[in-house]
């Protein structure tokens, strides 16, 4: 849970510890949500508020024509070096900062232009110009602009033409393969497939339950967030000066190259007008944001990033449900929507009854589970955030006509009457996204741009509820895989997926963009069994209790799911172990016999080899210096790849195999990593046989930690298969790439790119 800034937790903390025995006893005896909120309210001083401005500064979002001026000056010294693509994006900065039609704002977006015309983005260069212009560019400089915007049209126009002979009729002998032209390929579909029903019981809840057999690979359901917040500072851009004074490139966050409502990738970022925070990918998804949630976040900019991504979103979405929304789901259900909620319902992505506010809505909040702490710091965040909204202007239209509040001195009667029950939703969300907030999460380039092999690894970039998603029930065994898209144009997951659509749901299809989330089946599904996805502690990577106490800790149940009922049974029942089963690999080994080391249960500081005959034992100290030596040893060697020094590298990761082959089985993750870099700088050197046999060494290391059937290993084999290729090994390829297709094909579908550039691989392979 992404909690406010270690200063505001502190202060609310010592608020809590100040209070009297019998306001704390009170506080902590409320049942429901309005109380718990009112109370806060109450215990709220003009201190809190203060003090939330005073930590605030330190986000600040305000406009700054000086830090437009500086950000300019550093994408003129990456433009100077032909990084294109850090200059587009320190103008980006610079646009962002400058206030509205100001000089700086003008300068930014020509500059901007330049840099997206060498990146060959000639129509987002032409926007540049227009924007330029209409902010007052110099007009002794106009002549620049007018003739990039020439060039800018003869490069389209040559486009267009390409286009339109790509178009003509071709012969019956060259039909294309890819499957993104096929006319079959058709908007997505939101909702749950007819294979699938929703289940309720007292235990579980509302779950997911198959009516039909599904396939492994086969779609189960697609959603949408009912609301989403970038997360910032996260890395996108590998950065600044290495931890060993080499240059390296400069370091961007998330939010520098994503829209912050559709996520969608882009390097020419429309910025809101009134702050220097919030950007968009067009000036469509800037006034969308605005109308639902910006408009009254766009003053409180700073605040919201020290109150944290989980307060920012539970405002996002008591704002767009609006108050009639919530009134409605706080009704109880009627005789005519009962059926919704009873077993075997209808796809609540499409319930009339409220939308899909109502799943949220009725999301569990575990209010008197939460610790009375925890619970005080959420009340009085949503309480500050209550006053705030009072004070930075007029109330939200769509929490327009409430009824009449609590009556409490010092509020301003307007704000009393129309927004009293804003605060108490935006704390029930607080508790609610506890538990069931989604991470949303895309890969990540991470080699070098003419790099000849593929490098990436998986990052958090915002933190949304899904309100369909949300009905999955966790286990440390899932039966199914999440695959998360972005923006643009949204690929279908299938054409079983249910067509019944209510008319929002129609006119978002119609545009076919922003965030979703597709389910799909990641092995045979037979009917009566549940759909259930992993909440992050999974079964191949950590041990039972420790699974257990996560789950217990942040979502207040004990894990009963298969992998964890038969680890029960083996306790109960003992019997001979398995290998691998519980007391798991460590991927250690012993250095005086090579046996695999244990945890010691007697001493927690320490670890003991496995074999009897040995019992040599390590302190757990001994180990996390050997591994932490290993560590910087990788991390100097990334870094000489990144600066053009693969040869060093490689001399520096020999060194690092033999003195990590000491300690490191083969499926240790740190093993794994030493091996994929090895395999990388092979690769820069065109060494494609030594490449492919360290990065074979790296896939055992892959599927130990995943499982052999994990979308991870999919993709470290993809790699393999293109070091295969470019070094002309048509056998070892050809065999590989079958693997690939059925792992990649089953977690992200079939029209994933990867997928096309086997087939082409292929192609040429047999050709």
């Amino acid at each position: 849970m992404d909690l406010p800034c270690v200063q505001w937790q502190d202060h609310v903390a010592q608020k809590w510890r100040a209070l009297e025995p019998k306001l704390k006893e009170q506080f902590t005896s409320l049942l429901e949500i309005d109380d718990v909120f009112r109370c806060a309210l109450r215990l709220m001083r003009q201190d809190d508020l203060d003090f939330l401005q005073q930590v605030s500064a330190a986000y600040s979002v305000q406009k700054d024509a000086e830090l437009a001026a500086k950000c300019r000056e550093r994408g003129n010294s990456s433009f100077k070096t032909k990084n294109y693509t850090a200059a587009a994006l320190h103008y980006s900065k610079g646009i962002c900062f400058a206030p509205s039609s100001s000089e700086q704002l003008s300068l930014c977006y020509a500059n901007r232009s330049a840099a997206l015309y060498h990146l060959q983005h000639y129509q987002e260069c032409l926007d540049d110009i227009d924007r330029a212009v209409k902010n007052g560019y110099p007009s002794h400089l106009l002549h620049k602009l007018e003739d990039r915007r020439t060039l800018c049209f003869t490069h389209l126009s040559v486009h267009e033409k390409g286009r339109e002979d790509d178009q003509k009729p071709a012969s019956n002998d060259c039909k294309g393969s890819d499957t993104a032209n096929s006319p079959s390929v058709g908007p997505l579909t939101v909702g749950i497939c007819p294979q699938v029903v929703v289940d309720s019981t007292v235990e579980k809840g509302r779950h997911l339950v198959a009516v039909n057999r599904i396939a492994a690979g086969e779609g189960i359901l697609t959603d949408r967030p009912y609301s989403c917040v970038l997360i910032p500072g996260m890395e996108e851009v590998k950065g600044k000066v290495g931890r060993y004074g080499r240059e390296r490139e400069v370091l961007f966050g998330v939010e520098d190259r994503r829209c912050h409502r559709c996520l969608t990738e882009t390097l020419s970022l429309v910025p809101c007008d009134g702050c220097s925070y919030s950007r968009y990918c067009s000036t469509g998804c800037q006034q969308e944001a605005w109308e639902e949630h910006h408009r009254w976040e766009c003053a409180l900019g700073a605040d919201l990033m020290a109150m944290g991504v989980m307060s920012q979103l539970a405002l996002r979405v008591a704002l767009k449900a609006g108050l009639k929304n919530f009134l409605l789901a706080r009704e109880p259900i009627r005789d005519e929507h009962k059926e919704c909620f009873n077993n075997h319902s209808s796809d609540p992505s499409t319930s009339s009854y409220g939308g899909s506010y109502l799943n949220v809505y009725n999301l569990l909040h575990h209010l008197n589970h939460h610790s009375p702490a925890l619970r005080f710091m959420c009340a009085v965040t949503a309480a500050t955030l209550y006053l705030k909204l009072s004070k930075a202007g007029p109330p939200p239209v769509s929490w327009s006509h409430t009824p009449q509040g609590p009556n409490k001195e010092g509020e301003d009667a307007d704000w009393n009457a129309e927004l009293w029950m804003l605060g108490s939703a935006v704390l029930q969300h607080i508790l609610q996204l506890r538990c069931n907030a989604q991470a949303i999460v895309v890969l990540q380039d991470t080699g070098a741009t003419n790099s000849p092999v593929q490098s990436n690894r998986e990052i958090r970039i915002a933190t949304a509820v899904f309100p369909t998603l949300s009905l999955l029930n966790h286990s440390c065994c899932p039966n199914t895989s999440l695959v998360f898209s972005t923006g643009g144009i949204i690929e279908p997951s299938g054409s079983a997926l249910s067509a019944d659509f209510s008319e929002g749901e129609a006119e978002w299809r119609h545009k076919a963009q922003g965030v979703t989330v597709t389910v799909r089946a990641a092995k045979l599904i037979t009917p009566g069994q549940e759909i259930l996805h992993c909440y992050g502690p999974h079964s191949s990577r950590m041990a039972t209790q420790e699974r257990r106490r996560l789950l217990q800790e942040q979502y207040y149940f004990l894990c009963q799911c298969e992998a964890c009922s038969q680890h029960q049974q083996d306790v109960e029942e003992p019997r001979q172990q398995q290998p691998g089963a519980e007391g798991r690999d460590l991927g250690l080994l012993c250095i005086k016999c090579k046996g695999s080391l244990k945890k010691r249960s007697e001493d927690r500081e320490a670890v003991v080899c496995s074999l009897s005959s040995c019992s040599h034992c390590m302190s757990l100290s001994d180990v996390n210096n050997r591994l932490q030596e290993i560590r910087v040893n990788l991390e100097k060697a990334v870094e000489l790849m990144e600066t053009d020094r693969p040869g060093e590298a490689l001399e520096l990761l020999k060194k690092t195999l033999c003195q990590s082959g000491v300690i490191l089985a083969e499926t240790h993750p740190l093993q794994g990593e030493l091996a994929d870099a090895t395999a990388r700088a092979y690769a820069s050197m065109g060494d494609w046989n030594n490449a492919a046999s360290h990065l074979e060494r790296s896939a055992v290391a892959i599927a130990s930690q995943f499982g052999k059937e994990s979308v991870e290993l999919g993709r470290q084999l993809f790699k393999l298969a293109q070091l295969h290729f470019n070094g002309g090994s048509r056998g070892p390829a050809l065999s590989v790439i079958p693997k690939v297709r059925r792992l990649l094909c089953l977690h992200c579908g079939p029209h994933c790119h990867e997928l096309q550039e086997l087939k082409a691989m292929e192609d040429c392979l047999q050709g």
